[in-house]
């Protein structure tokens, strides 16, 4: 039997976990949320009023009794500028969960792994549950799981690429380095980036971009969900081992003549 994704404090039963924007339309995003059947939705702090009432407010369109929200504090490039806007985001929301970003290059919007460890040492001791959005250096996850992080956050490929995974070995490396959940976080373009992120060993997923900008979104929502569910089921199960040659699937070995 499979555990429940535990983060911190809370269980999820699902280990898919969305984005708010992009979407064509608040409506569109409302059906996919409820087709991925996730329980936990990103909201960028400085692009969002979370306070906003009213038909046009983005949080209206999400059922806050069935889905967590988890404000991010995107675009921040220094530590400071980041804790300034978790703390915004834990006075709007009411809970401490923050998904934590410290972008360090515009291009590529890496993030800047120095600026992310000390942001994430102050809002730990600040009563913050910090979700980092990372590298893929396993190094640089252990110094997140030591600064009290709640969850590491590696990303597959640069945020909004849609290339999948590009390096599966450090996630694999990193996944074994690690006693925290391991969500990967961005690069997903398809159903199966998902299922090979879970079949990895990765503990969830986080996308938006690869839903959001799909010509039918609601149905990749289905297809994302479906392939989350998948690999985890195969990493839990085991796979073959990986062989140069053939094995005949009837062996004739123990056949009477």
């Amino acid at each position: 039997m499979d555990k429940a994704l535990r983060i911190g404090d809370r269980e999820f039963g699902s280990r898919l976990i969305l984005g708010t924007g992009k979407y064509r339309s608040h409506a569109e995003m409302k059906r996919a949320h409820e087709a991925a059947r996730t329980e936990m939705v990103t909201v960028a702090v400085r692009r969002v009023d979370l306070a906003a009432r009213g038909e046009e407010a983005l949080v209206q369109w999400i059922d806050t009794k069935r889905v967590m929200l988890l404000p991010n504090t995107a675009a921040c490039y220094t530590a400071d500028d980041a804790i300034r806007t978790a703390r915004l985001g834990r006075e709007a929301v009411g809970h401490g969960f923050v998904k934590l970003e410290v972008i360090g290059d515009e291009k590529t919007l890496f993030p800047d792994t120095e600026a992310l460890v000390a942001a994430a040492r102050v809002l730990v001791k600040d009563g913050f549950t910090v979700m980092p959005y990372t590298s893929d250096d396993v190094v640089v996850a252990k110094r997140l799981e030591d600064a009290g992080c709640a969850a590491i956050m590696p990303l597959g490929a640069p945020i909004g690429s849609g290339l999948g995974i590009r390096n599966p070995v450090n996630l694999m490396l990193l996944r074994e380095a690690v006693k925290l959940p391991v969500i990967v976080d961005a690069g997903v373009g398809t159903a199966s980036d998902a299922a090979i992120a879970m079949e990895l060993g990765a503990d969830g997923v986080l996308m938006n971009t690869a839903i959001a900008l799909a010509q039918n979104s609601v149905l990749m929502a289905e297809a994302m969900r479906d392939a989350v569910i998948a690999g985890r089921k195969a990493f839990l199960a085991g796979r073959i081992p990986r062989k140069l040659y053939a094995t005949s699937s009837s062996p004739l070995t123990g056949m009477v003549a």
